[in-house]
C-alpha cells in the first residue's frame, strides 16, 4: 500500500498542478490531504499562482476522492465547492498494523496509543520525530514551505516514510 500525503496548498494552482503531476507519477493507492487547501490565511503571503477557483477544479478531478481533514484555513463554504469531505477534524486509518491519525496539526491530537503515527501539516516544515510513545510525521507544505524546506509531499509505504520535493527528488526518509 502506498499513501501520498500533502498539506497546505493554500490556493496555489501553480503548485497544485505540480502536485497532481507527482500524483500521476507516484500512482498512490490513496491520497491524504491534511488541510489548508484553498485559502492562504492572514499570516501567509499569497503563494505563487494563487487561484482558489482553479484549485477547486484541479482537486475535483482527483479520483478516487482523497481522504481530507480540515485545516485552520478551511471554512464551511469550502465544503460547498469541493466534491469530497473537507471538514473532519481528524481521520484514522490502519497501516501496517498501526493506527495512523491524520490531522492538520493546529489542535490537540486525539489520545495516541503506543506505536501510533500522527500525520500533520500546518507548520509547513517536514519533520519526523519520535514523541513519547508515538511517531510524529509532518509532510511539509506544497505551496508555502518554511524554514528553507522544499515544496513537498510525503509517501507512506510499507518500508517507511519518504519526503519528496515537487520534482520527485527524495530529501528525507524515516523507518516506521
Amino acid at each position: 500500500m502506498k499513501l501520498l500525503i500533502a498539506s497546505d496548498l493554500h490556493g496555489s494552482a501553480f503548485y497544485t498542478e505540480k502536485l497532481l503531476r507527482r500524483i500521476d507519477a507516484e500512482r498512490p493507492d490513496k491520497i491524504i490531504l491534511l488541510g489548508d487547501l484553498l485559502y492562504h490565511g492572514p499570516r501567509n503571503d499569497l503563494p505563487e499562482g494563487y487561484a482558489p477557483k482553479e484549485v477547486i477544479a484541479l482537486l475535483s478531478s482527483l479520483a478516487p476522492a482523497p481522504l481530507c481533514v480540515r485545516g485552520n484555513c478551511e471554512a464551511e463554504v469550502d465544503q460547498m465547492v469541493l466534491p469530497f469531505p473537507v471538514l473532519a477534524e481528524y481521520a484514522a486509518l490502519f497501516f501496517r498494523g498501526k493506527t495512523v491519525y491524520c490531522t492538520h496539526g493546529h489542535k490537540t491530537p486525539p489520545p495516541l496509543a503506543a506505536g501510533d503515527i500522527l500525520l500533520c501539516g500546518h507548520t509547513h516544515v517536514p519533520k519526523a520525530e519520535k514523541r513519547e510513545h508515538y511517531l510524529y510525521l509532518n509532510c511539509g507544505s506544497v505551496s508555502l514551505p518554511k524554514e528553507n524546506s522544499p515544496h513537498a509531499y510525503m509517501l507512506l509505504e510499507e518500508d517507511g516514510a519518504v519526503w519528496k520535493d515537487l520534482t520527485g527528488k527524495t530529501f528525507m526518509q524515516q523507518d516506521l
